[in-house]
């Protein structure tokens, strides 16, 4: 299959390069690189596309004759959302019709990233995909935007599309160098250069952290198959791990303490967030589950090596 990847010089998005090309497909990537970076690729053979997906143009070209999208860039990060609403809406909301444009022209397959951040101020754990959403952030309401989107083209364009809410992805090639950096590469980070970890709040929050070969599988697998959907799905293992339990594991692994430095509550962030797979398990009864400690022992060696 020829694959366009969008965002695919990002975490997830090169990791899902990676597989695709190990499964013998042609990868085209477009990344403007504004969160990604252009060494996730190096030495892959892809054709990369530095450009925005919000320039027609180039996506134009980039999803020429393609048969399938993974449609992964966006603007991440509830803190970068709620300093820059517009910036988030543009590239979630606005990028994703774009995305879906060109699929619609080229009657390819698409998959998409929305988040469990639309779940919001939500109380029901663990979360399934019949609960109501109320986005506590911009980023939140945009991811919401693009599920939307994609669910809306299928119905009204009888495009197969399936929408995926990532839970808390991490493992090797997330970025830890910068402000709006995710909690685990930003641990890890900061326990190798030995300096206090920072922690929002009171580390009682809890999240659905899911390895990041666990979602490149489900969607490389989607891809394949054309699998869609008619609701947004759940793409995470049903864990339910707290920061605390987070510092306590890297603790463990690296064999010494770790100092803390406790920072206010961010503002947008989700208390608790924990999904119910049932639905993902039905669509795809093979996913492969990490357990927490073993893929943080992963990322943990890959960013010691890196």
């Amino acid at each position: 299959m020829r694959v366009l990847v969008t965002g695919g010089a990002g975490f997830i998005g090169s990791n899902l390069v990676r597989r695709l090309l190990a499964d013998g497909d042609e990868v085209v990537v477009i990344d403007d690189l504004s969160t990604g970076y252009a060494h996730n690729l190096a030495g892959l053979p892809v054709q990369f596309v530095e450009a925005s997906i919000l320039d027609q143009q180039a996506l134009a070209a980039a999803a020429s004759g393609v048969d399938a999208i993974a449609h992964l860039a966006a603007l991440g990060s509830v803190p970068r959302s709620v300093k820059d609403p517009m910036a988030s809406h543009h590239a979630n909301a606005t990028g994703t019709l774009m995305v879906l444009e060109a699929a619609r022209r080229e009657g390819a397959y698409v998959t998409a990233a929305s988040s469990s951040s639309v779940y919001g101020s939500v109380p029901d754990l663990p979360r399934t995909e019949a609960l109501p959403t109320r986005p506590m952030s911009p980023y939140a309401a945009s991811k919401l935007a693009t599920e939307s989107y994609v669910l809306a083209y299928g119905t009204s364009y009888g495009l197969p599309t399936l929408p995926f809410r990532f839970f808390n992805v991490y493992g090797p090639r997330q970025a830890a160098g910068h402000v709006y950096a995710a909690v685990i590469p930003m641990f890890i980070d900061a326990a190798l250069n030995g300096q206090p970890l920072p922690l929002n709040g009171d580390g009682q929050q809890s999240r659905d952290f899911t390895f990041v070969d666990t979602v490149t599988w489900v969607l490389a697998n989607a891809i394949h198959r054309k699998v869609s959907s008619d609701v947004p799905v759940n793409l995470a293992i049903g864990a339910n791990v707290t920061l605390l339990d987070l510092i306590a594991e890297l603790e463990g692994q690296l064999g010494h303490n770790l100092q803390v430095e406790h920072r206010p509550e961010r503002v947008g962030d989700v208390r608790a967030s924990q999904s119910d797979p049932v639905l993902l398990r039905e669509l795809f009864p093979d996913v492969p589950v990490v357990p927490f400690t073993e893929g943080l022992a992963s990322t943990l060696a890959w960013f010691r090596s890196a």
